[in-house]
């Protein structure tokens, strides 16, 4: 069983920031997001428990 997947938009509602924040993390490797086709990225679940213990959050 995987880990559940959240969108850009699920990720910016859960850390109370913007969309483009959370593109912002993504572009600059903070936050890992996989292409799952097209203009299409998924978060998973592993990959925002990482990020929070990082510290890199705002």
């Amino acid at each position: 069983m995987g880990d559940k997947l959240y969108t850009p938009q699920d990720v910016a509602d859960m850390f109370g920031v913007k969309r483009i924040t959370v593109w912002d993390w993504i572009r600059k490797g903070k936050l890992r997001a996989h292409c799952i086709g097209g203009r299409l990225y998924r978060i998973s679940e592993k990959q925002i428990d990482k990020f929070k213990e990082s510290g890199n959050v705002r």
